[in-house]
């Protein structure tokens, strides 16, 4: 294992000195890991399917659990995620977005199946209507009102556009 110089990055190495370990005495401290790997690397999963990889990290990592490549208009949201640093919100926002599209996208695929789904059961809404039922209500009237307000804007556009 080759040293490398890393000095010129703001707070490298600060926890080198002993004395300013934040884990001391607890830990036993052996410099084990100073050494570097002390194991067999695992030989690589066969990437045969389409994997979005950090743009910090060289390569794929020896596993990974992405079971259903990325598709649909969720798939293209992860993609654009997957070209910013995970220190960005440009990141992490539109991966909460592919994620929330995602689960509209398993619906409409539900229905194409001709498989109606248990919206109730599969938001958890029973268990919510016994524990919880004023923030259900509060929650249904919400989606109703925004529901309701961007109908509203659609036909109006459309509307304006008709005459």
């Amino acid at each position: 294992m080759e040293n490398k110089d890393y000095s010129h990055i703001p707070g490298w190495g600060i926890d080198i000195d002993p004395k300013n370990d934040p884990t001391y005495p607890i830990k036993h401290r052996t410099d084990a890991e100073q050494k570097g790997y002390s194991w067999e690397r695992p030989p690589q999963q066969p990437v045969d399917i389409e994997v979005l990889r950090s743009i910090e990290r060289p390569n794929v990592s020896a596993v990974f659990g992405t079971s259903v490549p990325p598709s649909g208009l969720s798939g293209q949201i992860r993609r654009y995620a997957f070209r910013s640093s995970e220190s960005e919100y440009g990141h992490w926002l539109p991966l909460i977005l592919a994620d929330r599209i995602g689960a509209v996208e398993g619906v409409i695929d539900d229905l194409k199946k001709g498989h109606i789904p248990n919206i109730f059961a599969e938001r958890g809404w029973k268990a919510q209507w016994q524990h919880n039922r004023k923030g259900l209500v509060q929650k249904i009237l919400i989606g109703a009102v925004i529901t309701t307000a961007v109908v509203a804007l659609l036909s109006r556009k459309n509307d304006s556009q008709e005459d």
